[in-house]
């Protein structure tokens, strides 16, 4: 049997309206997911749109979580007879978590995680096991044997998140700005980072100020379109697996390992030789873990 979650990790919130849909939602900084069940837990349809991390606003969040559920081309579901699970990027910050709940819109009932433990729980089934992920932010995450979790990296685009997508594309970006300078070399990388970017002073401090998070991950692929032919691509892929590597190997040393998100599949087979031989293919993502957090809820609290 699936282990119970230790309710620390849980924020919850109910209503006396019924449900007639169950919805698993992953929320992150670049889009939100949504996987769309009946009351028997058949599943329905899918569906996407927009951002939902809360650091980007909480109105934005839940307005793209509706319009995700909406995505899914249910006939007949209406947001205040769904039950959510919400797996969402910026739980851990208690201002932008409050600010969330506070601008629920109305729905049947909710339970929210962040979107790591939705991932993590997609990918064994809610059973013990460790999840690296590394697509616009990067984060490993470990569900362990008596129901709690472990959880290493996950610091924040800002000033953490080594080897996702938004940090390659910050490091993409301050080589192009040393290359501007004329303290490191303007080669293939930098010139792609010049074209989508902008090749002025001006230019590259305007993409700055507006870039956030997947502005950032969006200069991400250039990186890996000229590893062959950039030593300082290859050098930044290099740092970037070795980062993805480290948060793996720490956040627990035995426990089955799944990879998850576009920069740690692409990045996956330069892990170490221990951490290759604990992967394995993730059960389900984490939309379908987010379903399963709402559905499991039900049933143990029935």
């Amino acid at each position: 049997m699936p282990l119970v979650l230790a309710s620390s990790l849980l924020t919850s919130r109910t209503s006396s309206r019924p449900v007639r849909h169950w919805v698993g939602i992953d929320g992150g900084g670049t889009s939100t997911r949504a996987l769309v069940a009946d009351a028997q837990g058949r599943i329905l349809g899918r569906g996407e749109a927009g951002a939902s991390a809360l650091g980007q606003g909480a109105e934005q969040a839940w307005r793209h979580i509706a319009e995700a559920i909406a995505a899914a081309g249910v006939p007949g579901l209406e947001l205040s007879h769904c039950g959510l699970g919400l797996g969402l990027s910026g739980t851990g910050v208690p201002a932008q978590l409050q600010a969330f709940i506070a601008a629920d819109p109305g729905v049947a009932r909710f339970t929210l995680v962040t979107d790591g433990l939705a991932a993590l729980l997609g990918a064994h089934g809610g059973e013990p096991g460790a999840l690296l992920i590394s697509g616009t932010g990067s984060v490993a995450e470990a569900l362990l044997p008596d129901g709690s979790r472990r959880m290493v990296g996950g610091w924040g685009w800002q000033i953490g998140d080594e080897g996702s997508g938004a940090w390659l594309g910050q490091q993409a970006m301050k080589l192009a700005q040393a290359a501007h300078d004329g303290r490191a070399a303007a080669g293939e990388l930098v010139q792609a980072v010049r074209r989508q970017a902008g090749g002025t002073r001006e230019e590259l401090l305007a993409f700055c100020a507006r870039a956030g998070q997947g502005g950032y991950a969006g200069l991400a692929p250039l990186v890996f379109e000229h590893e062959a032919g950039d030593p300082a691509a290859a050098a930044l892929l290099a740092e970037a697996a070795r980062a993805l590597d480290a948060l793996a190997a720490a956040v627990h040393p035995t426990l089955p390992l799944a990879l998850a998100g576009s920069i740690a599949l692409r990045l996956g087979n330069r892990l170490s030789p221990a951490l290759q031989a604990r992967r394995v293919e993730p059960r389900g993502d984490a939309a379908s873990g987010a379903l399963w957090l709402i559905q499991q809820q039900v049933t143990t609290h029935a």
